[in-house]
């Protein structure tokens, strides 16, 4: 008796270990396919697919949750491109200096949009001027308001905003507000509470308790923006928060610089923001109210590039790349984080070898500490190479702008991290012209003071320097 329990046993221990050792194949093979088929980073391809074969049951689970783009899937659903927004005419491209004709062609065929003439910018450093022009124009809205931004405090200056988003909406302009997710609080952000508390239509970005949408916590919304009539554009790199407000003292001070932007290219910003109500919401937004004709205002020539991981993944990147490859003279940059991947940072390289001034300006300390400790793990070849990194001092200052040869400039939302690169929704804006280039030039020279050098990297202690490498691996998630 005994003796025949013990074959059944053991038969069924057999059966068992055959069924999980299909399953895991089946498993295995299954996360192959798709991986073959969906990654194209053949880094993260051969990573996902040696997970899934050495460990079948937790590497396809992983996968599962972490590895599929599902956000790719919904948003081409719907999203559409910004020339699908009003109509399917071909828009001339406005005139740009010769030197740059293959810049902008390239641009042209990344983003499937035109560049504008008739643009003007102006600059505002910190929230201490971009804050008075965002609610003054917010106040005088007479048809439409659109708001998008990453970070929306429940704090003095977030609820001036508040109160007149929720007045405008009173005047009887249409109002429509996005707050990233994550960004602003997770649950329940409270500056989201107040105005859907009022009756202004305002969705979270990528927001969901669910667990199965967890994956969805690494990709926000990053973007800067204020759109007033349809005519009237703000972007840049200053949220919504009293941190922005030098003149207050905060604690924690942020230095920024925000971009006041109108004319036709206008309508550029409009169609961007409707395709991410449309992704948040359901809503289309059209007509005279968001998308109204405009008039040209100013001298500039301009042009806006969204990215995102859906089907604008990378654009920004690939604008930089050209950029970099066009560049006669010099090539300024400043930004809070700086982790560019092997290829931007191989264009850097290549940039200062064949006798390109390139300087690069990133804070001494940032808001994020993993993200200094990666930096100077990530920059040994670039300084090798002959680019020159600079230290800005604190305070800390969170602009963002990328200038060649003192006459094209690319401003906006985006770092250059993997994040903003890759997983953040992003918008910046490239413009033509001089003047506003040679204006951002100098602010980022005014900031080369102190160097760093592969000196100073070499003389870190080797608990700091294993610290910043084994930090570094974490590269495509800062």
């Amino acid at each position: 008796m005994e003796e025949a329990l013990y074959r059944w046993l053991a038969a069924t221990a057999s059966v068992r270990s055959d069924v999980l050792a299909l399953l895991g194949l089946v498993l295995s093979v299954a996360v192959t396919v798709h991986v073959l088929l969906r990654k194209r980073v053949v880094g993260a391809a051969i990573g996902w697919i040696g997970l899934a074969w050495l460990a079948p049951v937790f590497g396809s689970a992983f996968y599962l949750i972490l590895g599929i783009n599902r956000v790719e899937r919904r948003a081409r659903k719907l999203k559409r491109k910004p020339s699908q927004q009003v109509d399917d005419t071909p828009q001339p491209t406005a005139a740009v200096p010769e030197t740059y004709a293959a810049l902008d062609l390239a641009v042209r065929a990344i983003t499937g949009l035109p560049t504008v003439a008739g643009t003007a910018i102006t600059v505002y450093r910190n929230g201490d001027e971009a804050y008075p022009a965002m609610l003054a124009a917010i106040e005088s809205a007479r048809t439409s308001v659109a708001l998008s931004s990453y970070i929306f405090r429940d704090d003095k200056i977030g609820k001036a905003f508040i109160a007149a988003l929720v007045a405008a909406k009173a005047r009887g302009a249409e109002v429509r507000v996005i707050i990233d997710g994550i960004g602003s609080g997770y649950f329940r952000p409270a500056a989201w509470r107040h105005l859907t508390n009022a009756g202004v239509p305002a969705g979270l970005f990528m927001h969901s308790a669910l667990p199965w949408r967890m994956p969805f916590l690494n990709l926000r919304s990053h973007k800067k923006l204020l759109i007033v009539d349809g005519a009237l554009a703000f972007t840049g790199g200053v949220n919504i928060s009293d941190g922005n407000r030098l003149a207050s003292k905060p604690v924690w001070p942020i230095r920024d610089t925000h971009f006041r932007i109108e004319g036709p290219v206008v309508e550029q910003f409009a169609q961007a923001f409707a395709a991410d109500w449309a992704f948040v919401a359901g809503e289309e937004l059209e007509g005279e109210r968001w998308l109204p004709t405009l008039a040209p205002v100013g001298s500039l020539t301009a042009r806006v590039v969204t990215s995102g991981p859906d089907a604008d993944i990378e654009k920004i990147a690939t604008v930089i790349l050209q950029a970099i490859s066009c560049a006669r003279s010099s090539i300024r940059l400043a930004t809070p984080y700086f982790l560019p991947n092997e290829l931007i940072t191989n264009a850097l390289c290549l940039a200062a070898a064949r006798g390109i001034s390139v300087n690069i300006v990133v804070p001494r300390r940032s808001d994020h500490h993993f993200v200094d400790y990666a930096m100077r793990a990530h920059v040994a070849p670039l300084l090798d190479s002959g680019v020159r990194i600079w230290l800005d001092e604190p305070p800390f200052d969170h602009s963002k702008a990328l200038v060649i040869d003192r006459c094209w400039s690319f401003i906006g939302s985006a770092n250059w991290d993997s994040r903003s690169f890759r997983l953040n929704f992003e918008l910046n804006v490239e413009v033509y012209d001089e003047a506003l280039a040679g204006r951002l030039d100098d602010f980022i020279r005014s900031k080369q003071a102190a160097r760093l050098t592969l000196a100073d990297l070499d003389a870190r202690a080797l608990p700091v320097r294993l610290r910043d490498a084994a930090v570094r691996l974490l590269l495509p998630y800062l």
